[in-house]
């Protein structure tokens, strides 16, 4: 009897390692296949927490945002040369009034001169003092994202934009983008410029250089908006909150 209890404690010693190896892949699968996506826990390890919004989430509650960590927020302000977020300006002063540091962003069109782009942000916004830097958003939209534009094109009017928002503003602005496009248009070309760079499946890559912002998640449920769009837009700061300051038009 003795020894058949040795013998059955042996299989449960041989079993709990192939549970754990099966788990272990099972798991690395749901991941690679993008069903588990393991950004949420890995960004909880930086101080420095932002949301970005638009006319998608509706009437927003930031105290509320303030209250859930969220430390600075992005606020899409234009598109193209014409036009204009319809929340953008009860954002901006809402988020302002309850103590939120913000910043705007605009979309890059494809099919806009880049200067006249950047005169149509800064006519929308205006002043920018005591805001985070302005942000040109870089993606494929539309039919680009099966036949993306030229480079060459690209890269001259997103470099006017670029240099008539530093004129504006003094500071360069930053870029967001996905890894295709930063990897077509940006890398080489807009180096000096900080980098907000997209992943919502795994961790930022090795690309040669520091982002500034990471947009780890687009699937975020947070209390405190009511739009058509359920989900939020979640991000992170590579520094401590106290470097934020840095990216502040003063």
């Amino acid at each position: 009897m003795k020894k058949k209890k040795k013998q059955g404690k042996k299989r449960k010693w041989l079993i709990l390692p192939t549970v754990v190896l099966l788990a272990a892949i099972v798991f690395s699968v749901l991941v690679g296949t993008k069903v588990i996506r393991i950004n949420t826990l890995l960004a909880a390890g930086y101080p420095v927490q932002g949301i970005d919004v638009s006319h998608y989430q509706g009437e927003i509650d930031w105290a509320k945002m303030k209250q859930q960590g969220m430390d600075f927020a992005y606020i899409k302000a234009t598109e193209g040369s014409a036009h204009e977020d319809k929340r953008f300006d009860k954002n901006w002063k809402d988020a302002k009034v309850a103590g939120m540091l913000c910043g705007a962003y605009h979309f890059f069109s494809f099919e806009s001169e880049g200067a006249k782009q950047a005169e149509h942000f800064i006519k929308k916004v205006g002043d920018l003092k005591g805001s985070l830097i302005p942000v040109v958003d870089v993606e494929y939209y539309g039919k680009y994202a099966e036949t993306a534009p030229d480079v060459e094109k690209v890269r001259k009017e997103l470099g006017e934009m670029v240099d008539t928002l530093e004129e504006k503003y003094g500071r360069k602005p930053m870029i967001y983008c996905t890894y295709n496009v930063y990897r077509k248009y940006i890398e080489g070309a807009f180096d000096e410029v900080p980098l907000w760079i997209r992943n919502v499946y795994y961790p930022p890559e090795d690309i040669g250089r520091k982002w500034t912002l990471w947009q780890y998640t687009d699937r975020a449920q947070l209390d405190g908006y009511q739009g058509e769009e359920k989900s939020i837009d979640c991000n992170v700061f590579r520094e401590e909150k106290g470097q934020l300051n840095n990216y502040v038009i003063q």
